[in-house]
């Protein structure tokens, strides 16, 4: 296969997590995945500030509610594979200790042979920073470059040294370290995000784009780059939503990923042809249950064989 799937680890309500995560883990390892994911979502208010990504009136849905958090789900993933690596698609930096996030990171790669990546982004829900952030929904951008320069410290040689607006270390040993150097994904779409991803980062997790939005932002990260003469490559993993369905979606109204295995696979054969050789595909927001979760992973993988 020339395009390398992640596919995303079993959270929501519908799965049970004491058997389910390390089930679906090592059947994803075992069809052929190329690493398995986890997301993102601390809370669900009864009364948002705010709609859905901050848009005004779009309702969030009910399939957040009772997510697993994403490191652990990643741990229970970790113990029962060899393989896959193991990403996070995305974790809101912001809404974590600096120091703390850094220190399970690494203590994760440690464990896991080497085979975490640690997807970041700033987040945008203002309740989730009411209840869990240490700073303030509007310092939410300060707060990442944060988090990642406390990783990028913690991960480095001892003695660690760091001061921000959160975070102080003096001269500190700090481990256990990474296996090897963890990269760092952000997820990017306005200009100043996609700077950061430049200046700051490894790679880039788009999120949710359709492929033409896709091959416009890749673009303009190309050039962010050459203005900012980063010449080292820039890893693109992006993340696709999808909304399986038994039949095939036949609406004028569907949406990318939106349908059957074949209608997936067509959407991904979209990215292929733009040049992507890596998608992080979650479907488990509709399936019934963990075994139509591996049963539907594994018809996309063997159709998307051929990519």
């Amino acid at each position: 296969m020339a395009i390398r799937l992640g596919l995303g680890l079993p959270q929501l309500r519908q799965y049970d997590l004491a058997k389910d995560v390390t089930d679906v883990a090592r059947t994803a390892e075992q069809i052929g995945y190329d690493s398995v994911w986890v997301y993102e979502r601390a809370l669900v208010p009864d009364h948002p500030t705010q709609g859905l990504y901050g848009i005004p009136g779009l309702p969030w849905p009910d399939w957040y509610r009772g997510m697993a958090h994403p490191l652990v789900t990643l741990t229970l993933a970790a113990a029962v594979t060899e393989r896959v690596r193991l990403g996070t698609g995305v974790v809101v930096g912001p809404l974590h200790g600096p120091f703390q996030l850094a220190k399970a990171l690494a203590t994760l790669d440690a464990a896991s042979g080497g085979r975490v990546i640690a997807g970041l982004g700033s987040g945008w829900s203002t309740d989730e920073f009411a209840a869990a952030s240490p700073r303030p929904y509007e310092e939410r951008g300060r707060m990442l470059d944060e988090v990642i320069d406390v990783c990028r410290a913690v991960w480095g040689p001892d003695p660690v040294s760091y001061e921000g607006a959160v975070t102080r270390l003096d001269a500190a040993v700090v481990g256990p370290k990474p296996a090897r150097p963890i990269p760092i994904l952000v997820g990017a779409a306005a200009r100043k995000a996609l700077v950061r991803v430049v200046d700051h980062a490894d790679g880039w997790i788009p999120v949710a784009m359709s492929p033409d939005a896709y091959a416009t932002g890749w673009n303009e990260l190309q050039d962010i780059a050459a203005e900012r003469g980063r010449s080292r490559p820039i890893e693109r993993v992006p993340r696709v939503n999808a909304l399986y369905s038994a039949k095939a979606y036949d609406g004028d109204d569907r949406q990318p990923f939106q349908g059957n295995a074949d209608q997936i696979v067509t959407d991904l054969a979209a990215f292929a042809e733009i040049g992507m050789d890596a998608v992080l595909l979650d479907l488990q927001t509709t399936p019934r249950d963990a075994q139509e979760l591996k049963d539907v992973a594994a018809e996309v993988y063997e159709k998307a064989a051929g990519l």
